[in-house]
């Protein structure tokens, strides 16, 4: 009788061990998807996005360097794999891509020259997959990621800031020359900055203005 309560009573505690380990793991996963959710909430909405170009471009790259070391065209091979629908994509993304939508505000107007200067630039993948091994999770930095004295800018990647940004002063000051005042025009303006931005309206949206300017100026605007 004795025995039979020990047997019954270690069975319990036995029991009751077990589901305390898997309260403990149900806890540490929880906490681990909670942290990885936060995570997530905190990373650009296109994030998955750009991962997955990040990874077609060194999968890109790895086929055209073998290619390369083969001998073969590899922009042929990849038309020859592709399919029509694919190509049908591609063509349609070419065709919307790069719109001007013209001047809406200055954010907006950098914003746009920011995405123009950087699809210039030729992304080393190599360079790129070397700093995601060796920096780990902190290659994809959060608020509180410290970077300071892990990444270090290359002597290639400074000159070509340097170069860059010449390249940009040197443009403005081609276009930002004064122009020869016009005594015979409209004076619609208050101060040369207010000249320069009524310039830039007309510029865009000249076109579609014109006939509420010309129904104003002869008094029959409704």
């Amino acid at each position: 009788m004795s025995q039979a309560v020990e047997t019954k009573q270690a069975d319990r505690l036995r029991k009751l061990r077990d589901l305390h380990i898997k309260r403990n793991e149900a806890r540490v996963n929880n906490h681990q998807e909670v942290v990885e959710e936060d995570k997530q909430m905190k990373l650009p909405s296109n994030w998955e996005a750009r991962q997955r170009k990040a990874e077609w471009l060194i999968n890109d790259d790895k086929l055209r360097q073998e290619a390369k070391e083969q001998g073969q065209d590899y922009n042929r091979l990849k038309l020859l794999n592709m399919t029509a629908m694919e190509a049908d994509a591609i063509d349609r993304k070419k065709k919307r891509q790069n719109p001007d939508p013209g001047f809406s505000d200055y954010e907006e107007a950098t914003a746009r020259q920011y995405n123009r200067m950087i699809s210039n630039m030729k992304v080393d993948m190599g360079a790129y997959q070397r700093q995601k091994d060796r920096l780990g999770n902190a290659f994809y930095a959060e608020a509180n990621t410290y970077l300071h004295d892990k990444v270090k800018d290359s002597k290639e990647g400074i000159d070509n800031m340097v170069d860059d940004l010449e390249k940009q002063i040197a443009k403005r000051n081609k276009f930002s020359r004064r122009r020869t005042h016009n005594d015979e025009a409209d004076i619609d303006y208050i101060n040369e900055r207010n000249m320069k931005f009524n310039a830039k309206l007309e510029r865009y949206y000249g076109e579609h203005t014109t006939q509420i300017k010309q129904n104003l100026e002869r008094g029959t605007a409704i």
